[in-house]
């Protein structure tokens, strides 16, 4: 197949026209990742500071100068002709009689354009060219065979997309499956068919009453303070009934609530402090740790650094707040800083995570988490000890792990089956075009 510059078949159109103040602009905004162009908003020219402005037209090449590298650039559509861009876009009219439209919007999808983006400049301000973009080369076969390219293209990405549309179904079905698993857990119904295979197991009232007898035991010891008594729980904080041998308790009766401490990072430092970024669901990601200095990591009592099966939630953070994970032999021996709780306790803390991590648990969380900083919304130490929380006997909370991790596994397992078929729906579309690219006649 035939190769050539893009300035052959679409010319630069770099003339500016000066906007009305009393005329209402439509302004486009080039979506990242070879996305399309939408409409960003329409504004008076009165409120536009920069009146010099280009002039879009239907099927116009658009290229953003700034974000080209990250996939910016497209064609204008049919609505949006007549709206305006600022001099950080790049316009070109393209020459129909030899460039399809269509196949232009191919070429795009297959990134055949993108492979050969190479922007200049700083990390914050790497931009391209115009007379850059006109050096990339695209194929260009004869109209007619341009036409029946896109045309296949196109009947295959209709067919991919509906199949991504399935695959995100199941994986919407996969994360409701989770949390039914979750919840299922808490409430006892995965395993009571394991309780009517043990029914003389010690009931879940004396393990707290050896929780209770060890705290005051560390408070006399003056190794952990004195907290202050919890209000009693409510019947309308109880969501549903517990099986035999199971009790209600505040989180705050069951273990250590302890906050972390505002780190001094330190780039040069070699010691590590874990951040709401480290903690995913169930399980703690070192690799986001930051640095802090050596001498400030030092002078931090070690009963701030995390010990295996510690439990850490966030404190804050949009849409990660509450969320929940269970310290191991890689990340335990860290500190942790102060937007993140650790609940320290006798239970089995896989069972504390998947109850905080059930809808449930995150359910109590938004509900209690009404503390408000002037930044952020914070759970903080008092709303996390307030949370209600089921407690199994100790045996039977062992039996819930070893069925969830179980069942999790087997959700992991369909979730990376169902990924792999994303991708391998992407790569038919690359190989379709692969293939019309490499036919006789192309």
């Amino acid at each position: 197949m035939d190769f050539v510059k893009l300035k052959e078949v679409v010319s630069y159109r770099g003339n500016f026209f000066v906007i009305d103040d009393d005329i209402s602009y439509k302004r486009c905004r080039v979506q990242l990742h070879r996305r399309g162009v939408v409409l960003r908003d329409v504004i008076l020219g009165g409120e536009i500071k920069t009146k010099k402005q280009r002039l879009c037209k239907t099927n116009d090449f658009i290229v953003a100068e700034m974000d080209a590298k990250f996939g910016g650039y497209g064609v204008i559509p049919e609505e949006l002709d007549g709206a305006i861009v600022s001099s950080h876009y790049y316009l070109y009219e393209v020459d129909t009689t030899q460039l399809d439209l269509a196949f232009l919007e191919t070429i795009i999808d297959a990134g055949i354009i993108q492979d050969q983006i190479k922007a200049v400049g700083s990390t914050n301000y790497s931009r391209v060219s115009a007379k850059e973009v006109l050096e990339y080369e695209i194929p260009c076969p004869a109209l007619a065979r341009q036409q029946e390219i896109s045309q296949l293209y196109a009947k295959y990405k209709t067919t991919v997309q509906v199949l991504s549309t399935e695959l995100d179904h199941q994986t919407d079905l996969l994360q409701k499956l989770r949390q039914r698993l979750l919840q299922e857990a808490i409430e006892g119904k995965l395993t009571a068919g394991w309780r009517a295979a043990h029914p003389d197991v010690e009931p879940a009232s004396e393990l707290l009453e050896r929780i209770q007898a060890e705290k005051e035991r560390l408070i006399a010891e003056r190794k952990i303070r004195k907290q202050k008594a919890l209000p009693p729980i409510n019947a309308d904080e109880i969501p549903f009934d517990l099986p035999q041998g199971w009790e209600w308790a505040k989180m705050g009766d069951l273990g250590i609530v302890t906050r972390g401490k505002g780190p001094k990072y330190d780039e040069t430092g070699k010691s590590l402090i874990l951040n709401q970024k480290c903690v995913r669901w169930f399980h703690v990601d070192i690799q986001h740790a930051k640095k802090v200095s050596d001498s400030w990591f030092n002078s931090i009592s070690k009963n701030f650094q995390t010990v295996k099966d510690d439990v850490l939630v966030n404190s804050t953070g949009e849409g990660t707040i509450g969320r929940a994970a269970i310290v191991d032999t890689n990340s335990q021996g860290f500190l942790f800083d102060s937007h993140l709780l650790r609940f320290q306790t006798s239970l089995n803390s896989f069972f504390v995570t998947l109850f905080v991590n059930s809808f449930h648990g995150q359910t109590q969380i938004d509900n209690l988490k009404g503390a408000k900083t002037t930044k952020q919304t914070e759970l903080g130490v008092n709303n996390f000890s307030n949370l209600v929380i089921c407690a199994p006997p100790l045996t039977e909370q062992k039996a819930i792990v070893a069925k969830v991790e179980k069942l999790l596994a087997l959700c992991d397992q369909l979730e990376s089956e169902i990924a792999q078929n994303q991708e391998n729906a992407e790569k038919l579309l690359q190989a379709v075009l692969r293939e019309a690219f490499s036919q006789p006649g192309a």
